[in-house]
């Protein structure tokens, strides 16, 4: 049994936790998964406790990025007597279902499971999926394996403490139908979208969060011929916002929940949207450059500066930037084409596969 452990804080999280379950079924169909909530197991006062970064995050942001880089650099993102005791009702569900292995997919959550193993002196195979960001406290003796996204990255994880050995450089696990993607051509004639014209996709995330006005009066600004499409998520009032936006641009199409974004981003010249690490790994998946915008403090902006020394992406710092951005793209077809080899060097689509293919050879060696 495989029990992989996440969390609500962002959708890359969870996104990282399906793709795995889908390769480990894909390669073992008669393995047992279970995905959970790590925190919701826990006492409702850790939960508050754990959730609580919400508030300066949205009321005080600078506070937040000073708050977040601290704990960036500490050897665990709490006090250790406090995990023990607020993570007790998740200790006794991981001793009920007692694994063969367990995956956590968010830093704190491995924390937990590496306290949990020390404690009841557990056997199982403990991974670690570091999405987008290094952060110290990963580093803990009870994890077995380190599943990182880039050779920089496993680099900052050996440099702190990390046995290399440990270190598997696998790329962010990611839906495993972005290992098999259709081509452009394919995509762009789907989707009913006009070959004469490069198109623009703007997402706003799975919860449909953004600032919409802002983002559609700056592209309006762009002087060069294009198509867009705005992809609202599961937000109705930011769909309905949206739709008011683009009245009177008949090159402009608004949409809500997609199943298939993967072929929207396959079909995509340029994609304008928050850094969230998933997001960022299935761009380059598909080839399309991503010009990040307004990132949360802390992790997105590191992501941000990572997209920028690896060129698989630009850093917009502010919505005036977007349209002389987006106009210098699009006038220059080398300029776009650089950027977009760029990306798909930076490309995994099959890093979910990788993680799942490790995890059951540990497994079958027990």
């Amino acid at each position: 049994m495989i029990l992989i452990l996440t969390t609500s804080h962002g959708a890359s999280h969870r996104r990282a936790s399906e793709a795995v379950r889908k390769c480990l079924y894909e390669l073992n169909p008669k393995v047992t998964v279970e995905i959970i909530d790590a925190i919701q197991h826990c006492t409702w006062w850790f939960r508050a406790y754990y959730d609580s970064y919400a508030i300066p995050l949205r009321y005080w942001p600078g506070m937040w990025r000073w708050i977040e880089s601290y704990q960036h650099q500490q050897p665990s993102t709490g006090p250790g007597w406090l995990y023990a005791r607020g993570a007790h009702p998740l200790f006794q569900y991981i001793q009920k279902t007692n694994p063969e292995a367990v995956v956590a997919t968010e830093v704190g959550v491995c924390e937990l499971a590496a306290l949990h193993k020390r404690q009841s002196q557990a056997q199982f195979f403990l991974a670690g999926l570091e999405l987008m960001d290094f952060n110290r406290a990963w580093i803990q003796p009870e994890v077995d394996l380190y599943a990182v996204v880039h050779p920089d990255l496993g680099a900052e994880l050996v440099a702190a403490g990390a046995p290399a050995p440990k270190v598997l450089v696998s790329g962010m696990p990611i839906d495993p139908v972005y290992a098999r993607l259709p081509n452009r051509a394919t995509a762009r004639r789907r989707l009913a979208i006009r070959d004469e014209l490069p198109l623009i996709l703007v997402l706003f995330g799975g919860t449909g969060f953004g600032k919409p006005r802002q983002i559609s009066a700056e592209l309006g600004r762009v002087r060069v011929p294009f198509q867009a499409a705005f992809i609202a998520g599961k937000n109705p009032k930011l769909e309905a916002e949206l739709r008011k936006l683009c009245v009177g641009k008949s090159c402009w199409r608004v949409l809500g929940w997609v199943d298939n974004i993967h072929e929207w981003m396959a079909a995509a010249d340029l994609l304008v949207s928050k850094p969230g690490g998933a997001t960022v790994m299935e761009a380059a998946a598909c080839g399309v450059p991503l010009l990040a915008l307004d990132p949360l403090p802390g992790n997105e902006e590191r992501t941000c500066a990572w997209l920028e020394k690896w060129g698989a992406g630009l850093w917009v710092r502010s919505f005036g930037e977007i349209s002389g951005t987006v106009e210098r793209l699009l006038k220059s077809s080398a300029a776009r084409d650089h950027l977009a080899a760029r990306t798909s060097a930076l490309s995994r689509p099959r890093a979910a596969y990788v993680i799942a293919e490790a995890i059951l050879a540990r497994v079958a060696r027990q």
